[in-house]
């Protein structure tokens, strides 16, 4: 019988040509040393440049290396789950191409995981590279989210961490579409610790995670983990009537009780916009929840995979309960 594989390393991409080959250099060395067996797993999410490319061509020379490959881009929250649904170790760690999160910690991780925690992930010390605006709000979003949320998710981390394989497959079992990974693990209760570490300027290239796209995954994070938006627009609402039919009642007093009268229309406009724009404001919070519940009725597979290197069968029977439909068949 063939020794399990003991650790699978999932690394989703993104337009990545210009670091894939040094990322792949360093997690072998990384690898090599701890003198286990191992598997890489890229993850291409439709890039547009060369990068599933120069990946084929390390998986030619590289057995151990393995490419999942989509139809299209399908985000990163959702490439990393791919990865872990075609990962065969008996623990698994994620981690970006962009090698700001050093492969070396990898070591850390495993002597971590060894003194018996299913969970380990990386707590950034320090971020380089990164601007005042982003470490700023960035702190303030995972502060913001703890406050929020029953589920006590660390702060200052990202997906960065290695989990055991009963973790692997509690999170292959949650197939909501809406995906915050890092809160997802620690929703799941398993035992997590630490390791910190210096985060690293981006080796080359530019990030993948704009204003935009973080903005999303901020809201990804907080309707997915908390109801607490709901709950704040409907005391806010209540609120708003409170106050409008309090007003309402010092109208009517000045017009049957006194000859004050409202000389213009400023205050009436005013008072109108604000109460126009809090209602269109919590109709969009309502409209948020609403199109994730109509998202996940679809029942649509996560992602559509277009080919796959190195997996052989036995690989693709080991994942048969976890593997989504939809997902194909390659080499």
């Amino acid at each position: 019988m063939k020794e399990p594989i003991f650790l699978s390393v999932v690394v989703p991409m993104y337009n990545e040509e210009e670091v894939i080959e040094v990322t792949y250099n360093r997690l072998r060395t990384v690898l090599q040393s701890l003198g286990e067996t191992y598997e890489i797993v890229f993850v291409n999410d439709g890039s547009r440049d060369r990068t599933a490319a120069i990946v084929r061509e390390i998986c030619a020379r590289d057995r151990t290396v393995k490419l999942v490959d989509f139809s299209r881009n399908f985000g990163h929250q959702i490439a990393v789950t791919a990865g872990m649904d075609h990962s065969s170790g008996r623990t698994v760690v994620l981690i970006d191409a962009d090698l700001q999160d050093p492969p070396e910690i990898i070591l850390d991780m495993v002597a971590k995981w060894r003194e018996g925690y299913d969970v380990v992930y990386g707590k950034r010390m320090e971020r380089k590279g990164e601007t005042w605006f982003k470490k700023t709000t960035a702190a303030m979003f995972y502060r913001l989210l703890r406050s929020m949320t029953s589920v006590n998710i660390p702060v200052d981390t990202g997906d960065f961490r290695l989990m055991d394989r009963k973790v692997r497959d509690a999170l292959t079992q949650m197939r909501e579409r809406s995906r915050f990974i890092r809160g997802m693990v620690s929703w799941s209760g398993f035992k997590q610790a630490s390791v910190e570490y210096v985060r690293e300027e981006r080796f080359a290239g530019e990030t993948k995670y704009p204003l935009r796209k973080m903005l999303r995954l901020s809201l990804d994070a907080i309707t997915s983990f908390s109801t607490k938006p709901l709950k704040i627009a409907g005391i806010l609402g209540f609120l708003l009537s409170a106050g409008g039919f309090i007003y309402l009642i010092v109208v009517l007093c000045q017009h049957f009780f006194t000859d004050t009268t409202t000389p213009g229309w400023t205050s009436l406009i005013a008072i109108s916009l604000l109460f126009n724009g809090i209602t269109l404001s919590l109709l969009g919070v309502l409209g948020e929840y609403i199109g994730r519940i109509y998202e996940e009725t679809k029942g649509r597979p996560l992602y559509l995979v277009s080919d796959k290197v190195n997996f052989t069968s036995e690989a693709r029977d080991d994942r048969k309960l976890t593997e989504p439909v939809g997902a194909g068949a390659g080499s």
